[in-house]
């Protein structure tokens, strides 16, 4: 068994954010970060924005540059994945039959795009979206003049279907509800989304079931109970599963990922962070699992805090962001499809904030295309402010 010290199963951005956090307060205990990909950790949003739009390198989505983990003493094993946990030992099987003990584990082992039992759903042209080379594949299929049919009307669809849109492939969206994003943003914002691709000439269709995937060899279409959508390209878009298996067969409880008090512990000696975390957030008094690269890197410091014996806790608002077209968009807080939904602005102009109430209290709060105000937003979230004063663009942001 190698040294003691702490043990990061998964390698993406809340585990390099663990390892910076110990590092940056000078702890110098032995830090292992075991990953699965061949790959130091990177960030993952701009394989749906920039690297697949082509507009960025895929190098500039790594964290660190490669140097830094041996100049900071942090072992890495990349390409050797865990296989097993034993909490009694405390240590952690790799594939590779090593065993390397720990005196703290933090698991960060993510999550991977659902699939869909489907016919046809293994062939060539059929593609989810997580990692770089799923990026790099997509991209190298966006085709001027191609057919891409996108299943899912989530975030990552969406930024996949405005990326291919721009790059001249005909896009096909298809999604199983009435309205795209309804869960997160509601009827109205989820409307507004799915009507700002429908002026880019995308063929969104919703409150459709897709039945199968046409093709021999290779995908030439998609079945929906009316209609076949041709295609030279699907993207399944429909979300993600937390990865819980190792922690299952350890014994560590789960419950839609890995079940984490406020300070991320799942156990004596063993965090959980990240995708795969449903932690107790503090202000939202409940548990929560996010996806998303805001929340990645602040677990991944709070569980270095938390190492450190800091009386640290989660205690922080969920925050995402899209760039989708012309549109950037934040969003911070955490609303329910029935809140009342209030603009400051106006939506035509493509300039605006919105906010969600409920019983007179700002459950979220979204910028599009207005910037650096976020700040301004999170303050406001959780307070009870008449609709009429947030709807008021006289009134700063400030003053409310």
């Amino acid at each position: 068994m190698t040294d003691r010290g702490v043990a990061i199963v998964g390698a993406g951005l809340a585990a390099a954010h663990v390892a910076s956090t110990l590092r940056e307060a000078g702890d110098q205990r032995p830090i292992q970060i075991i990953g699965d990909e061949g790959k130091a950790p990177y960030e993952r949003p701009g394989l749906s924005k920039g690297v697949l739009q082509g507009k960025d390198d895929p190098e500039s989505v790594y964290i660190h540059e490669a140097a830094w983990y041996e100049q900071h003493g942090v072992q890495t094993r990349f390409d050797d994945p865990a296989v097993a946990i034993d909490q009694a030992e405390q240590s952690v099987r790799l594939a590779s039959g090593a065993v390397l003990s720990y005196d703290d584990l933090v698991i960060a082992t993510g999550a991977r795009p659902r699939t869909l039992d489907l016919p046809g759903a293994g062939l060539a042209g059929v593609h989810t979206l997580r990692r770089i080379p799923d990026s790099l594949a997509v991209k190298d299929a966006l085709v001027e003049g191609g057919r891409l049919v996108v299943v899912g009307a989530g975030w990552i669809g969406l930024e996949v279907a405005a990326a291919a849109s721009q790059a001249g492939v005909e896009v096909t969206v298809l999604e199983y509800a009435d309205v795209p994003l309804r869960a997160a943003l509601g009827d109205r914002l989820g409307t507004y989304f799915a009507d700002l691709h429908r002026q880019h000439g995308v063929d969104l269709r919703t409150g459709v079931s897709v039945t199968g995937i046409e093709g021999r060899g290779a995908v030439t279409g998609v079945r929906t109970r009316d209609d076949l959508f041709p295609a030279d390209l699907v993207l399944l878009g429909v979300g993600a599963v937390p990865n819980t298996e190792l922690a299952q067969h350890a014994g560590i409880p789960i419950g839609n990922g890995i079940l984490v008090d406020d300070q991320l512990r799942a156990g004596e000696h063993v965090l959980a962070i990240g995708d795969v975390a449903n932690a107790t957030n503090t202000i939202l008094g409940g548990r929560l699992r996010v996806e998303h690269w805001d929340n990645a890197i602040r677990q991944g410091s709070l569980a270095g805090r938390v190492l450190l014996g800091e009386p640290a806790h989660y205690d922080w608002q969920p925050y995402f962001y899209t760039d989708q077209y012309e549109l950037g968009m934040e969003y911070v807080g955490r609303s329910a499809a029935d809140n009342e939904v209030v603009v400051r602005g106006s939506e035509e102009s493509g300039a605006f904030i919105a906010f969600w109430q409920r019983r007179g209290v700002v459950t979220a709060a979204m910028n599009v295309n207005i910037w650096d105000v976020n700040d301004d937003l999170r303050a406001l979230v959780g307070r009870t402010i008449g609709s009429d004063r947030l709807a008021d663009d006289g009134i700063g942001l400030a003053e409310l």
